[in-house]
Parts: structure tokens; C-alpha cells; sequence
């Protein structure tokens, strides 16, 4: 059985079981969260939601908050000594899907 997960933004194929990053969520590590934005359950029977599927839910523990690698932004105008340096780090949580219910 699997489900597509809105959250953060994003749309997510999960299946029990899964780790993955998320956008940052402000819950402690261990805790349980539950996604209720369920746009599909497969399986057996597909069901597709109108636009969320109801009384279906998704429920994940947190196993990490960090941040992604850093990405290096670097702009320069030619002929111009102008340059401008900057960096990104991406909050993520990392999470793993312990149970669907549809």
C-alpha cells in the first residue's frame, strides 16, 4: 500500500517503511507526527481524493532535524568589480512512515 503526501509545499509517493527529507517541521526528534493531506492511496483499489481523500492519514516518527549541504550562490557583473558571495543550508526533517490508514 502506498499514499501521496502533501506537505511543505511538495507532494510525496510513501510507502510504509520510508525514510525521507522533509521541509523543516517544529517537532522534537522521536515524536510521532501524522500527515493528513493525503491526496491518493494505492494498493488494491485506488482511491484519488477531490481534493484530499477522506478519513485517510498518514502517520511518520522523526528520526532527525538537520540541514542540507551548503550551496554556494556567486554573482558577478563582467568589467564591472562587482561580485556578491552567498550561501544556503536547507532545514529538512528527516522522518520514516510507520503506518497508513485509508
Amino acid at each position: 500500500m502506498y499514499a501521496v503526501v502533501k506537505t511543505g509545499g511538495k507532494q510525496y509517493r510513501v510507502q510504509q517503511g520510508d525514510v525521507l527529507n522533509i521541509e523543516r517541521l517544529s517537532v522534537e526528534e522521536g515524536s510521532e507526527v501524522t500527515f493528513d493531506e493525503v491526496l491518493m492511496v494505492g494498493g488494491d483499489d485506488v482511491k484519488i481524493g477531490r481534493p484530499l481523500v477522506d478519513g485517510a492519514s498518514v502517520k511518520a516518527t522523526v528520526v532527525k532535524q538537520g540541514r542540507g549541504r551548503k550551496i554556494i550562490i556567486f554573482k558577478s557583473r563582467r568589467r564591472k568589480n562587482s561580485r556578491k558571495k552567498r550561501g544556503h543550508r536547507q532545514a529538512y526533517t528527516r522522518v520514516e512512515i510507520t503506518g497508513i490508514s485509508a
